[in-house]
C-alpha cells in the first residue's frame, strides 16, 4: 500500500519569551502554585505574543514545508490539525484561509481536532489514508499545527500544563524519500472526556493511570512497527510536564535519558506543536540520525493518547 513519508518537517515561535511569573496574574495564580509548575513541572519560560495574529503565527513553519515540494508535484490536501474548538470566528474557515494565503488553488481543506493535542498525529494518518486511496497519483499533503493561547481559559490546564504560542507543518507523501513512519497507535479513555468536570477523585485516577497508560500505548506502537523498545534511539514527546514524564518514564522502566524533555522549561505545552517542535530542535543540533527509530508522543485532553515510529532518514528531504 506504500508507506507514509514526512518530507520536510517545520516549526515556528514568537520571538517573545516570558517567564512563566510574568503570567501570574493573567493566569490567577498564586506564587505558590508558580513554584509548583517550575519546581515540580519543571516550567520556567515560554513563547507567548498576545499581539500576534493568528496566522502570522501559522504561515513560516507552512511555508517552509512547502518549499520543499519537488518541482511538478502537487499539494491534494491541506489539513490544519488544531486542539482549542473554536479559534476564529465562526465565518472565518482556517484551513481554508490557509490554503489561500499559501497560494493553493484547487486543494481540499479541512481542519481536524477532536483528538485534542493528538490530532497533529491523526492527520498526518489521515492524510497519508486519503493519499493511498487514490492510487500511485503522486500527491502530497500539507499537515500545518497552531494556535495562540489567547485567554487564561486557553492558556492554564489547572496543576497540569501552562499552555504556549506555536505552530508547526509537515509536508508528507506516501514512498517518499523522507522519514518513514511505520505505525501510529492511538488509545481514548472517553470517560475523562469532561476534562474540568472531573470530580477530585477521577483527576486522582487519572492522574496514577497516566504513565501507565502511556506506556501501553508507546510499546503497542513499537511492537507494531515490528522492533523493541531498546530498538527506539529516542522517544520524542509533547511538552506538557516533567513530572507526567518522570511518570511515564518509571512506567517503562526506561532510562531517562531516552526521552527528549529540554524543551519543557524552554518552551512549555504547545498545544498540537510539540512533537514538531522537538523534532525540529533536535535536527537543527545534529542530533537524529540517519537510519535511526524514534517515538512521537502525545496526549490530548478527553484523553487520547497517542504514538507514532519513524525512521528518520537524511537523505530525503526531512534534513
Amino acid at each position: 500500500m506504500g508507506a507514509t513519508t514526512l518530507e520536510r518537517v517545520e516549526s515556528f515561535v514568537p520571538e517573545r519569551s516570558v517567564r512563566i511569573e510574568e503570567l501570574g496574574e493573567h493566569l490567577g495564580l498564586r506564587r505558590a502554585e508558580l513554584g509548583v509548575f517550575r519546581k515540580f513541572y519543571g516550567l520556567d519560560t515560554l513563547r507567548f505574543d498576545p499581539g500576534m495574529d493568528l496566522f502570522d503565527l501559522l504561515l513560516p513553519a507552512a511555508k517552509r514545508a512547502l518549499a520543499a515540494l519537488p518541482t511538478g508535484r502537487r499539494i491534494d490536501r491541506l489539513v490544519f490539525a488544531h486542539t482549542t474548538q473554536a479559534l476564529a470566528p465562526a465565518d472565518v474557515d482556517i484551513a481554508q484561509e490557509l490554503a489561500r494565503r499559501l497560494g493553493l488553488v484547487d486543494v481540499e481543506a479541512f481542519a481536524l481536532s477532536h483528538q485534542a493535542c493528538v490530532s497533529s498525529l491523526g492527520a498526518i494518518d489521515v492524510a497519508a489514508e486519503l493519499l493511498r486511496a487514490e492510487g500511485d497519483t503522486g500527491g502530497y499533503a500539507l499537515m500545518v499545527t497552531g494556535e495562540r493561547a489567547f485567554s487564561p481559559i486557553v492558556q492554564l490546564i489547572p496543576n497540569t500544563a501552562i499552555m504556549a504560542d506555536a505552530a508547526s507543518a509537515c509536508l508528507l507523501t506516501v514512498d517518499g524519500d523522507g522519514d518513514v513512519v511505520h505505525s501510529f497507535v492511538t488509545k481514548t479513555l472517553g470517560q475523562y472526556a469532561e476534562w474540568l468536570a472531573l470530580t477530585p477523585e477521577q483527576n486522582t485516577e487519572f492522574g496514577e493511570l497516566y504513565g501507565p497508560r502511556l506506556a501501553e500505548v508507546i510499546l503497542e506502537a513499537v511492537a507494531e512497527a515490528g522492533c523493541g523498545f531498546d530498538d527506539i534511539d529516542l522517544v520524542i514527546p509533547h511538552n506538557v510536564n516533567a513530572l507526567a514524564w518522570r511518570q511515564t518514564v518509571k512506567a517503562l522502566a526506561a532510562p531517562s535519558e531516552k526521552f527528549f524533555l529540554e524543551n519543557i522549561p524552554k518552551l512549555s505545552h504547545c498545544f498540537s506543536s510539540d512533537v514538531f517542535l522537538n523534532y525540529t530542535t533536535l535536527r537543527e543540533n545534529g542530533r537524529l540520525v540517519d537510519g535511526a527509530r524514534y517515538v512521537l508522543v502525545t496526549v490530548g485532553l478527553g484523553a487520547t493518547f497517542g504514538a507514532m515510529v519513524i525512521t528518520h532518514r537524511t537523505r530525503g528531504s526531512g534534513t
